[in-house]
């Protein structure tokens, strides 16, 4: 069986229920398989979720990346990339509901530790980085420090853009976080 069928099922089941109440046994029954199938794949229920995190969030980011093929320069396809990026997460149903029904599963993703999400993102950040002090469109600086302070930015974007709109345009918070990214890395 492949692994899809397993991550479409628990996606179904996070986006009806949220993260905690997902069980192995809903995930099995959704999927129509049985619970020692899902078991000889996945030990728990953390591991299915995060598999599914992994897969759903590396996608939207993969998509995002896309978005930036016709930039000029490298710079500006961090950029474009990056705020591709926070849209497509800060509009994604899974995030969404994670972020409104079981907001405490992200914070050690915040205070902790980076998750394999936020590696693939920061490891992309770190290639347009490259490539940019290469073209001469980004201000050179150590790589490592520099796509780990994008990824801060980026992520405080994607986590806070939804409550940030209240009281401020989307599209003129979005132009801000496009300038505030070109700016910091303008050489």
């Amino acid at each position: 069986m492949a692994d899809d069928v397993l991550l479409d099922a628990a996606r179904t089941c996070v986006l009806a229920v949220g993260v905690r109440r997902t069980t192995l046994a809903e995930i099995a029954r959704t999927a129509r398989v049985s619970r020692m199938t899902v078991y000889r794949r996945f030990p728990d229920v953390r591991s299915v979720l995060a598999a599914l995190m992994t897969r759903e969030f590396s996608g939207l980011l993969r998509t995002a990346t896309e978005l930036g093929a016709d930039a000029a320069h490298s710079r500006e396809r961090l950029v474009t990339i990056a705020a591709a990026g926070v849209r497509a997460l800060s509009a994604d149903p899974l995030f969404r509901t994670l972020l409104d029904v079981d907001p405490e599963l992200v914070l050690p993703y915040i205070v902790e530790r980076l998750g394999a999400t936020q590696k693939f993102a920061e490891q992309a950040l770190h290639h347009l980085l490259e490539a940019g002090h290469q073209d001469g469109s980004i201000r050179r600086a150590p790589v490592a420090a520099q796509s780990r302070s994008i990824l801060l930015v980026v992520q405080s974007f994607a986590f806070s853009l939804r409550p940030a709109t209240a009281d401020v345009g989307e599209a003129a918070l979005m132009a801000e976080f496009r300038h505030v990214l070109d700016a910091a890395l303008k050489p």
